[in-house]
């Protein structure tokens, strides 16, 4: 049974400040980082039950001996004890290789413990401080908040704060990162106006708890344009040295809901075990985030527009937390995969980020005799008067702004309460072709000279996406022909020529009401997602506008989008083959699984998000050997020899129809059900030849 499943290598100037990010103008309180780069190091195996035997460390820049246990009592902290690392000799034996392993410090020359010297070469040996103490050495302080939990609160004397964009930022440290959260990247945005930088100066800001959330489902605020950095490292004040690379994730939830400070896309896990900074922030959305009005200033895409705000923030300051700003990753799952595509094609965006990782990216659905679906929206973006057709008018009579003169209706909207308008039944939730931010009706990967972003790229999707997206019946079904019906919401004609293509077979477990869904699932699933993103590799790569790129689809999940409650893997098995669920994959990404229902989810996890690490470092999502062995990860060694590299897919496309990808454990394969793509009527040339 496939564990991940088939991969392809295919103050002054404040603008209505609120209670949501507490700022204080008094004097900038002392850097934690004045003196000293911090790295908090921790032997993260992603094992949430595990953590308790486990501890982390603060590593300092080289000192004396005689001034380590004051650097260490300046953080709150002690030199840590030769029996504290006896205990934890194998965490801190592959830690400190892998410092030594990066050229962050020398673990051989060693580290200035309590009453003397660590040093870590084949093993871990003991110097008494008479043998080096005079010596300038990297120091060893403990590290007490440990907290396991990535979204606790900070401990008492865990604060640690940081210079960065003329402000002072004060986060806290955990068990397994430094967490700055709830940093406004923009002032209080201004109803149906784009965003400006955030603009004020010489404040301290204290970041140890999330922002407000943008309004969604009848909660949230306007004033939420918030971002959460969580970091292994912070550099010495004004130093950009050892810089990390920087996942930049957008959230999800069909651009009317999710935020950055959801629990699930938590960057702590992953910036510990993959020595990374992660960034999280909100978005406007529903109405106050996309609607447009044709003829007027509302021109949509606000929450697009915040996109490009926290880009352009993190760029400019993300260094202070140790963050690369030139080896930034852009990634989402769902709409915010959606909003990847958006700003791969972007003039505001392009050139502002070197690689772009596609998590269920949603796209076509013109087939089976429909016009579109839902995903449909998500790659092939409406001008501002189809999407003004598609909700304006419902929700300018819903709130009684019915002026024949339209600047009278959108000052009538501005005074609806943002709850009323965001809560809605019709919502504006589109990208819109607004000339700024988006200026084509979809990605144009047809020629390299194609005004996208030129990074390599990773498309996926879980084995059943489409499944919450598939009607299942209220009542049982008495044929296969009226399961279809029911499930693809398609007529009796298209449902039997889906039977007599043979090419979705059903799979009798003697409920025909479950089997009939299942077949269902699988087609929304390839009209959905696959098909259109497996032709959306395919041609950026033919014809070069993407220099590399990947391609996979995630066997194993942990729930998701389940509206139809059916449940995900029955009973909870992971190893049912059905109900790999919307959204279900994002635990794969962050390492986030709250509960482990057998050992493959947990080394399936360390595997996986050792890929999507891959990736952000180096454009590749195949780790280096020598670099998991460093780092002590042996099980994904094993895990990487066991699947096989992932083959970039511009070795293969270019020049025919045939792209390799690998199926677990070994079987080599063509691209997945190539058939049943072009039988939907999305082969792998449907950008090449005209589609959309």
């Amino acid at each position: 049974m496939a564990i991940l499943g088939t991969f392809l290598a295919v103050t002054s100037g404040l603008v209505g400040l609120s209670a949501a990010s507490p700022l204080e103008t008094r004097a900038s309180i002392g850097l934690s980082n004045a003196k000293s780069s911090l790295t908090l190091i921790y032997q993260n195996n992603l094992n949430v039950t595990d953590d308790k035997n486990h501890i982390g460390a603060i590593v300092l820049d080289p000192l004396p001996q005689s001034e380590a246990a004051a650097a260490c009592s300046a953080l709150n902290e002690k030199l840590i004890s030769k029996s504290t690392v006896q205990k934890y000799a194998n965490d801190f034996n592959d830690a400190l290789s892998y410092q030594n392993y990066a050229k962050y410090s020398d673990a051989e020359q060693g580290y200035h413990i309590q009453d003397g010297i660590l040093s870590v070469g084949n093993r871990v040996r003991y110097l008494d401080s008479k043998q080096g103490g005079r010596k300038s050495l990297p120091v060893l302080c403990t590290q007490s908040a440990n907290n396991g939990n990535s979204g606790a609160a900070p401990a008492s004397g865990s604060e640690v704060s940081v210079a960065a964009a003329g402000n002072t930022y004060v986060g806290f440290r955990n068990q397994k990162s430094f967490r700055f959260l709830g940093i406004r990247f923009a002032d209080t945005p201004k109803r149906f106006k784009y965003p400006t930088l955030f603009s004020g100066k010489g404040l301290t800001v204290q970041a140890t708890a999330f922002g407000s959330t943008c309004v969604a489902y009848g909660s949230g605020s306007e004033d939420c344009l918030f971002m959460n950095i969580q970091t292994p490292y912070i550099p010495k004040a004004n130093s950009k040295k050892n810089l990390r690379p920087v996942l930049f994730w957008i959230h999800g939830g069909g651009f009317t809901g999710g935020s950055g400070s959801d629990l699930g896309s938590d960057g702590g896990n992953l910036a510990s075990k993959e020595d990374m900074v992660v960034v999280t922030f909100n978005y406007r959305l529903s109405n106050l985030g996309f609607l447009a009005i044709p003829g007027t200033d509302l021109k949509g895409n606000y929450g697009i527009a915040d996109q490009v705000a926290a880009l352009d923030w993190v760029i400019a300051n993300i260094a202070a937390f140790g963050g690369d700003p030139k080896r930034i990753t852009i990634n989402g799952g769902s709409a915010g995969a959606g909003s990847v595509r958006a700003l791969m094609g972007s003039p505001k965006a392009v050139g502002k980020f070197q690689g772009a990782m596609l998590h269920s990216n949603l796209g076509g659905g013109k087939t089976l005799g429909q016009d579109g679906d839902y995903g449909t929206t998500y790659s092939l973006y409406k001008t501002i008067e189809e999407s003004y057709n598609t909700a304006g008018p419902q929700i300018l009579e819903g709130f009684g702004c019915n002026s024949t003169d339209m600047a009278a209706n959108i000052a009538c909207l501005e005074k609806v309460p943002a709850l009323d308008l965001n809560g809605f039944s019709t919502v504006a939730r589109y990208v819109v072709q607004d000339g700024t931010y988006v200026n084509t009706p979809n990605l144009d990967v047809t020629s390299r000279d194609s005004k996208i972003a030129h990074v390599p790229v990773i498309f996926g999707i879980t084995r059943d996406d489409g499944a919450s997206f598939t009607n299942y019946p209220k009542t049982p079904v008495s044929s296969h022909l009226e399961g279809l019906q029911v499930g693809l919401g398609i007529n009796s004609t298209w449902a039997q020529r889906v039977i007599d293509s043979r090419l979705f077979p059903l799979v009798s477990t003697g409920n025909l009401t479950l089997d009939s869904y299942n077949v269902s699932s699988r087609i929304t699933t390839d009209k959905m997602y696959r098909c259109i993103d497996q032709a959306t590799v395919y041609a950026g790569v033919s014809t070069r506008a993407f220099p590399r790129a990947y391609y996979y689809q995630l066997e194993r999940t942990f729930g998701g989008y389940d509206p139809n409650n059916i449940g995900g893997p029955a009973g909870d098995n992971p190893n049912s083959p059905y109900f790999r669920l919307h959204g279900g994959d994002i635990a794969w990404v962050f390492g986030n699984i709250p509960y482990l229902r057998n050992a493959d989810d947990l080394w399936s996890m360390q595997l996986s998000t050792s890929y999507f690490g891959a990736f952000v470092r180096n454009g590749d999502p195949n780790p280096d050997l020598r670099y998991l062995d460093q780092r002590g990860y042996g099980k994904v060694v094993e895990g990487v020899r066991k699947n096989g590299r992932w083959e970039a897919v511009d070795e293969k496309a270019r020049g025919g129809d045939e792209v390799r990808l690998l199926d677990w454990p070994s079987r080599s394969v063509g691209f997945v059900d190539v058939q049943q793509c072009e039988w939907l009527g999305y082969p792998l040339k449907y950008y090449l030849e005209g589609g959309f």
